[in-house]
Parts: C-alpha cells; structure tokens; sequence
C-alpha cells in the first residue's frame, strides 16, 4: 500500500523493549483539501532513520503494511490494535527512495505483555 500527502510532524525514537525500537511520524493527506485527514505512521527497527531526511511540509510518500493483531492484558481483557508500518519512503514525485525496494518481512514481537 501507499500513501502521498506532506509531512506534518515526526516524534522521537523509542526504544519500546530491549528488542524493538519504534518511531511514528503523521502525514496530512488531503484527498478532500477542504477536510484533510492526519495519519499516523509507524517505522520499525532499522527503518526509524529514514524519516531522518525529511522535513515538516515535505511533500512524502510512504509504502506501508497494514498491520493488526489481538492482545490480552494481565486483566484478561482483549482488544485488537492496528498500526501502518511504513517500509519506504520517497520525497513526493522522487524515484529515489530512501530504504529498499524490496518489502521486507513482518517482523514480530515474542513479548506477550506490549500491545503492538
């Protein structure tokens, strides 16, 4: 999947778990310019520096999994979470990109006790 919009605002890395490191950014996508919609991103891994060349406003487009998985807390209690993992990242109407071409594998947490 992708997604063009512009770069609206990027957070810092966290390191989540000794084994997983995330970062998320939000893209302003404006298929209706009258109600732009704000979309929340999320890099894995070795992929949080790609947004590292990028600045607010920037024109982007992300290639991005849809990914969704259940989660059960200490409580019992079940609830379902859904990320956009981004894998690639292009300055709009640029045919560099700033990761592989390649989609990469899903990759997987064995810690029962995060919700991602």
């Amino acid at each position: 999947m992708q997604i063009t919009g512009k770069l609206f605002e990027v957070f810092e890395s966290k390191q989540v778990t000794e084994k997983f490191k995330k970062r998320e950014f939000v893209v302003e996508y404006a298929e209706n310019t009258q109600y732009p919609e704000y979309i929340k991103f999320q890099l894995n891994q070795d992929k949080c520096e790609l947004i590292d060349g990028f600045k607010i406003n920037d024109p982007i487009e992300v290639h991005f999994n849809l990914t969704g998985k259940p989660w059960t807390n200490k409580d019992g209690l079940k609830t379902y979470f859904t990320n956009l993992v981004a894998w690639k990242l292009n300055k709009a109407g640029n045919v560099n990109s700033q990761s592989s071409e390649e989609e990469p594998h899903m990759e997987s947490s064995s810690d029962d006790d995060l919700p991602f």
